[in-house]
């Protein structure tokens, strides 16, 4: 099959790209490279350096021939959402139109949709499942929710397929410590160059994490399931941040000794996304355990691995 993954030069979507490579597939990547690395490129795919938002795509999108789009290109920081919501807006929801666009014109019947936990806001129960009502606390909740809204409307207008899956917290080797959407590449980061970790809040705030691994074979699940569904894409655990650490301390043979700092705006307290829909509808289920996926990490990033 011939695939075109947005952002493949990124962190999830370079490990995507990795293993499509190896089940055989014809890939193409775009990536402006503003936050994607050459480096994190597979040899074997094509590299098509464009802007979703600027650039003409009908050359691109030629040039694949694609069957298949995965589109993880995006604007992912929720403090950049707060503090630039024209551009968080224009790269997530009208950069996301533009490919869709293309998918119309150039007869891509299906787009595997990136989205996120952020849309559905602060949680009204325990368990966020794909039902629950969708209130963004950020502008970046907004801007990965109003693309789903666009994949529905397309999906009816001209028969593109779709799947939309809603990550919980990725982790994993390639993640970039330099910005703020990814506490365990930062954690991991400040441990091993002895400085000390920065905790937003009283560090009892908690998440669900989950390993890049699993959302590969997610995405290559998706890729196959028809039928325009949603599913939440996590490990269905909660943990705070405190034991996060401390878990990554154990593993870097650091000592836990964080500075803690005032609660950040958009920022949600407790996360925990059900999964159940993906693993009866998708057959998917996460393998990574959190330590297992902290060590792999750890010692990835030890060794310097590309």
């Amino acid at each position: 099959m011939n695939v075109l993954v947005t952002g493949g030069a990124g962190f999830i979507a370079s490990h995507i790209v990795d293993r499509l490579i190896g089940l055989g597939h014809t890939v193409f990547v775009i990536d402006n490279l503003s936050t994607g690395r050459k480096a994190y490129v597979n040899p074997h795919a094509t590299m098509l350096e464009a802007d979703i938002v600027k650039d003409d795509l009908s050359r691109v999108f030629a040039a694949a021939r694609a069957e298949a789009v995965i589109h993880h290109a995006a604007q992912i920081d929720v403090q950049t959402s707060l503090k630039s919501p024209a551009l968080d807006a224009e790269i997530n929801i009208v950069g996301t139109i533009r490919l869709l666009e293309q998918c119309r014109d150039q007869g891509v019947r299906k787009f595997v949709y990136a989205s996120s936990a952020a849309v559905y806001g602060a949680p009204e129960y325990a368990g966020i499942d794909e039902r629950h009502p969708i209130h963004p606390l950020s502008f970046y909740g907004i801007s990965k929710h109003t693309p789903e809204l666009y994949l529905e409307a397309f999906a009816r207008l001209y028969g593109i397929d779709y799947t939309i899956l809603r990550y919980a917290n990725v982790y994993g080797y390639r993640q970039d410590s330099k910005g703020e959407a990814g506490v365990i590449s930062i954690f991991v980061d400040k441990l091993l160059q002895g400085e000390t970790p920065l905790i937003y809040g009283d560090g009892e705030q908690t998440r669900d994490f989950v390993y890049v691994k699993d959302i590969v074979e997610a995405n290559l699940l998706a890729l196959h399931h028809s039928g325009g569904a949603t599913f939440n894409i996590s490990s269905n655990t909660q943990t705070t941040i405190n034991t996060l650490l401390r878990l990554l301390c154990d593993l870097t043979e650091r000592p836990f000794a964080p500075k803690y700092a005032p609660e950040r705006p958009g920022d949600v307290i407790h996360s925990r996304l059900d999964n159940s829909k993906a693993v009866a509808e998708l057959g998917w289920k996460p393998v990574y355990s959190l330590r297992e996926g902290l060590k792999e990490t750890c010692d990835q990033i030890t060794r310097g691995t590309p």
